[in-house]
């Protein structure tokens, strides 16, 4: 593989591990933060990195191939389309952007750009999930009936536009991936503040999937007890994916009974998924590849949660009409 030169925009909580994975992988250039102090322990760290504190010095950098965008969500669809605009390659956290129409537009410029656009849905790179689509490709789990999503966590800073926008797209892209199916309507929606104000910080979301598949998407910031956990429920077996465990994350259980079945379903390979999504990245990058969770995949997503949040801020009626996506995707 040739050189790339990658330059990382944000190095919060989640972008030093974005900043450590692309500089293992002899690709990191550049990497560009306002905050000071974050840019002294990166220039400490990270010797032979250039450490920035003005993005525009990353668009004008002819030498920088790529970005990737680890910045607040609502920040994200200025600095993707300025980095498309300037010819850049775009790795961007999830969501791609909190409005689907901002979201397409960005899908949009980056195929008529012939840009890699990829989203930062992590879990459709994480060695287990992938196992786990692959019992479910085989028949092994029978017709899938139900998924359930529980991604809980305890948060004080709440710095983004609810949980749902934080977490939820980590759940519907990884649902939509495993099912190799696209949601045809949001059910139902609620959200609530436990500190009684805007921001919902416990959001819950219901679902259907093409064959009468539902998922149900449960999303907290106040739990003091880290669960993540993904049940996937079929006619012949239930698997149970739970993120949180040090090994055997995933594991089937017969459906008709508590007994664990054979322990094929734990051969796979354990590798840190953000490696293989920044991996992944730039072999798009050298083959000229579409992402796997490319602009069209982080759109999806965005679809649903901005119809699902316009369901739990009563902009729709409050009854079970539900939102439907046969049409849109009719027309692709």
């Amino acid at each position: 593989m040739r050189e790339h030169n990658v330059a990382v925009i944000g190095c919060g909580i989640w972008g030093k591990n974005v900043v450590r994975n692309f500089y293992n992988l002899e690709a990191l250039h550049t990497v560009c933060d306002l905050d000071f102090d974050n840019r002294q322990k990166l220039k400490e760290q990270y010797p032979d990195v250039n450490i920035i504190s003005d993005y525009n010095e990353v668009l004008k950098n002819t030498d920088i191939e790529a970005v990737a965008v680890v910045t607040p969500s609502h920040t994200h669809y200025k600095i993707v389309k300025q980095a498309i605009e300037a010819g850049k390659h775009v790795y961007v956290e999830k969501p791609i952007s909190t409005v689907a129409a901002e979201a397409k537009s960005l899908d949009e410029m980056a195929t008529s750009n012939n840009i890699v656009l990829m989203v930062g849905h992590l879990l459709m790179y994480h060695p287990a999930v992938n196992r786990l689509k692959m019992l479910i490709n085989d028949g092994v789990l029978g017709d899938i009936r139900y998924v359930q999503s529980d991604r809980l966590n305890i948060n004080h800073f709440k710095n983004d536009r609810s949980v749902m926008w934080d977490l939820a797209p980590h759940d519907v892209s990884m649902t939509s991936y495993i099912l190799g199916k696209e949601p045809i309507r949001v059910i139902s929606a609620v959200g609530a503040s436990s500190d009684n104000n805007e921001i919902m910080d416990i959001t819950h979301v219901t679902i259907e999937y093409e064959n009468n598949i539902i998922a149900h998407i449960s999303d907290s910031w106040i739990h003091p007890q880290k669960r993540v956990n993904l049940l996937v429920r079929g006619t012949k077996a239930t698997a149970i994916f739970d993120d949180t465990l040090s090994e055997n994350k995933l594991q089937i259980f017969e459906s008709s009974s508590p007994k664990i079945s054979k322990n094929e379903i734990l051969d796979y390979i354990e590798i840190e998924p953000l490696k293989l999504e920044c991996q992944h990245f730039l072999n798009c990058i050298e083959n000229g590849k579409t992402a796997r969770s490319d602009g069209h995949n982080g759109y999806n997503v965005v679809k649903v949660l901005e119809e699902a949040e316009k369901i739990m801020l009563g902009e729709k009626v409050k009854s079970l009409n539900a939102v439907n996506f046969a049409s849109s995707r009719s027309k692709r």
